[in-house]
């Protein structure tokens, strides 16, 4: 069994998957969407309509690029509040359109730059977390890599949350943790462990639902579990009475932190 600090590393590792490189193997006829109607088009949020089988669904994914010069114009997946505005906007599109939501996150993090502040960072992710509460249609999110605080959560208010068996999902990573709490780079390991942060820490804490399984496996077996795993459960989740799987979702984040 791998340890906390190398699930961390095999969550960031050079030539992982990207989201829109999940969102091609898993949906068909993607076609991206662009702006948040208020500033601008953020390239580290990628977002449109497809189809998963012969569903039509609208996809969202925190991107953080391919090669380098894709990871600098996409800010190496840290999104500014017009890439949550985009998202939004498209959500809503999705409720108005009867579309299910799968969310895709792999950030370490929203931007924390000084424009991103101007802009309302913080308001940005608080009205994802508000809104995607009541969206009317199934949302699912999958974290395929790092899943870091807020900028996260902010794609991840679903029916239900899971993880690829080598992602992380931590409310601060590890080398801020033990700078924070032991002014210690070298403490990072220890930080990684005591974070609880690996997928198998998620799922025993009830904080996402399911793994998708990596090991002895290949990419394009990977992608095929995942996309046969949505297809289940999103028509699960749409035989449900709207106002049932609305209570299930507040419910679900009621639960956190009780003894």
């Amino acid at each position: 069994m791998s340890t906390a600090i190398e699930q961390v590393k095999a969550a960031r590792a050079k030539g992982r998957f990207t989201g829109k490189q999940v969102i091609n193997a898993i949906l068909t006829d993607f076609f991206e969407l662009h702006g948040d109607r208020r500033f601008g088009d953020d390239p580290a949020v990628v977002g449109g309509i497809g189809r998963l089988g012969d569903l039509p669904v609208t996809a969202i994914a925190l991107e953080k690029g391919q090669d380098t010069k894709d990871k600098v114009r996409r800010n190496f997946g840290s999104a500014n509040p017009e890439g949550y505005r985009k998202a939004l906007r498209l959500m809503g599109q999705a409720e108005k359109f009867g579309r299910p939501v799968i969310c895709i996150v792999d950030t370490s993090g929203a931007f924390c730059g000084i424009g991103a502040e101007e802009r309302g960072q913080g308001q940005a992710i608080a009205e994802n977390l508000m809104e995607l509460m009541t969206l009317q249609v199934p949302v699912i999110s999958v974290l395929i890599g790092e899943g870091g605080s807020g900028g996260a959560l902010a794609l991840a208010v679903a029916d239900q949350v899971w993880m690829m068996e080598q992602a992380i999902y931590s409310v601060i990573s590890p080398e801020g943790c033990a700078s924070i709490l032991w002014k210690d780079a070298k403490k990072v390991a220890e930080a990684a462990k005591c974070l609880k942060l690996t997928a198998t820490d998620m799922l025993g804490l009830g904080v996402v639902e399911r793994i998708i399984p990596e090991t002895s496996r290949t990419t394009e077996e990977q992608m095929a579990g995942l996309k046969d795993s949505l297809c289940g459960a999103i028509q699960e989740l749409q035989a449900l009475d709207t106002n049932t799987r609305l209570e299930q979702r507040y419910e679900r984040f009621r639960k956190f932190g009780r003894v």
